[in-house]
């Protein structure tokens, strides 16, 4: 199992739109509103790094997303 983090920033008002979107995404755990330097931050669980990165690419095409930060978890229990 791959996880990870993307951070968001949108158009100015399009913030609940792109949580909706997220939301309807089945690969998606969790997609949030937040205050700061990020408008949305959504939760990743993917098979794989290509499936991560599949999904990454994805996000960063819906319309209304001007940029993303990825954050990989890195798995320090092996």
């Amino acid at each position: 199992m791959h996880k990870g983090f993307i951070l968001l920033n949108c158009d100015l008002g399009a913030e609940e739109y792109i949580v909706d979107e997220l939301k309807q995404m089945s690969i998606i755990s969790n997609a949030y509103l937040t205050f700061g330097a990020y408008d949305v931050v959504a939760e990743i669980e993917t098979d794989d790094q290509e499936g991560f990165e599949k999904v990454v690419a994805t996000i960063r095409k819906l319309s209304r997303v001007v940029s993303t930060m990825t954050l990989n978890v890195i798995d320090t229990s092996k």
